[in-house]
């Protein structure tokens, strides 16, 4: 097998099979379950939103962001029945398949599912495996064709067999291998022919006539051939590459899943960004910034003027940055803004240190409300004569002496005999 590089890995569909019976959970609505204060569901939208269209075969109910919705025939018919119905729907070459509970999959596995089929000449998927090595087809990314090829022929066969084993036989007419005609047995139990046109290898069903009155081929592939159907059945049928990705291959089938899966996002190294993908999600944001540089802002703006500043201040980087035209409201116009804010930041800090030797104050600041050389003006309420330095802890008029986040600045001292953090 040979690799290329993919020139438009973003180029995909997705399916999402959220119509499960969810026996395990005791019948609950598993989509609708939440982990980190977000549906499943919606989680594994936002995994997939770069898809060009998204269905989710269920019945229709709220979500996130918007979907095609489809449902398999009949209802319950399984998960062979079900991707049916939602490929239908799509366009792209590459469609990603997904379960409705993966908690933990990321934009970023699913892009690397897309590139790897891409890059794989001769490939019909890629798909991850859990921790033990098995294969998770609802983590998957596959080339519609070979979907549509492979149920198309297992819709055909199954079909047949269960047309037999219906009527207890069934006549079939050969004409140079391409056509036969197979009894199939209607929802009445009544028998109508079925052609089916073979072409090339490749199935697919033709004029269809069952019963008093005439269906689509759509109509009755489905139910008739792939109901109850396991995926293995489909996936033994195509030539696969197989990634790994344990975290994001990690579903919520049971309850005690669905716990590890609540507990986990609250640990230390995951709730923040558990949190702000939240956020961004609630919100409607697409923007991916770096957050290093908000919490940078947030720490300067907390320890060098008051605890309260620090959530006010990074709001207002936001609010400026999406009134930027130079950024367009973008990660630079972010970044600029936070850049900004921070250096106003060190400059407010500044003023609250001692002289510098000499008698020449290290930001200039002289009598309260007296313009400087920089044309700042001192702290309002602040007096303090030139080259003297204020004692730390003392109060100003202005109440700084409780500033919370001063005590925890890098280079302060308590004053001799003071318990620090007594300010």
């Amino acid at each position: 097998m040979t690799s290329r590089t993919a020139s438009d890995t973003a180029a995909f569909d997705a399916v999402v099979l959220a119509g499960g019976r969810a026996a395990r959970l005791g019948g609950a609505d598993k989509p609708g379950v939440r982990v980190g204060g977000r549906a499943l569901l919606d989680r594994v939208l936002s995994a997939c939103a770069g898809a060009g269209t998204t269905v989710v075969v269920a019945a229709p109910r709220p979500t996130g962001r918007p979907v095609t919705w489809a449902r398999e025939e009949p209802q319950g018919g399984g998960p062979l029945a079900a991707l049916d119905a939602g490929l239908r729907r799509t366009h792209a070459e590459l469609v990603v398949v997904l379960s409705a509970d993966l908690p933990f999959l990321r934009p970023e596995t699913v892009r690397r599912l897309v590139a790897t089929l891409a890059a794989a000449d001769g490939a019909d998927g890629v798909l991850l495996t859990d921790p033990e090595g098995r294969d998770q087809p609802l983590v998957a990314a596959y080339r519609s064709g070979a979907l549509r090829r492979e149920l198309a022929g297992l819709s055909s066969a199954e079909g047949a067999a269960q047309a037999v084993g219906a009527t207890g036989g069934a006549g079939v007419a050969e004409t140079h291998g391409t056509t036969e005609a197979v009894g199939v047995a209607d929802a009445d139990g009544a028998t109508g022919a079925v052609g089916v046109a073979e072409a090339a290898g490749s199935a697919g069903a033709a004029g269809v006539q069952v019963g008093p009155g005439a269906r689509s081929a759509d109509a009755v592939r489905s139910p008739r051939g792939l109901t109850g159907l396991p995926l293995r059945r489909l996936t033994a049928r195509l030539d696969l590459v197989r990634i790994t990705d344990p975290l994001a291959a990690f579903d919520c089938d049971t309850w005690d899943a669905i716990a590890t899966a609540r507990a986990r996002i609250r640990e230390h190294g995951h709730v923040l960004d558990e949190w702000i993908s939240a956020v961004k999600d609630e919100l409607g944001i697409e923007l991916d910034v770096d957050t290093g540089i908000l919490l940078d802002l947030a720490r300067d703006a907390a320890h060098g003027v008051a605890r309260p500043a620090a959530p006010l201040t990074t709001f207002l980087v936001g609010y400026a940055a999406a009134l930027s035209t130079a950024g367009g409201g973008g990660p630079e116009a972010v970044a600029e803004a936070a850049r900004k804010a921070a250096a106003l930041a060190v400059r407010w800090a500044d003023e609250d240190q001692p002289d510098e030797p000499g008698g020449t104050a290290a930001s200039g600041a002289v009598g309260a409300g007296t313009p400087t050389a920089s044309g700042t003006r001192a702290a309002s309420g602040t007096q303090a004569a030139s080259g003297t330095p204020k004692p730390s802890g003392t109060p100003t008029a202005s109440g700084d002496q409780d500033r919370p986040g001063d005590q925890d600045r890098p280079g302060d001292q308590a004053p001799s005999g003071t318990e620090p953090g007594s300010r």
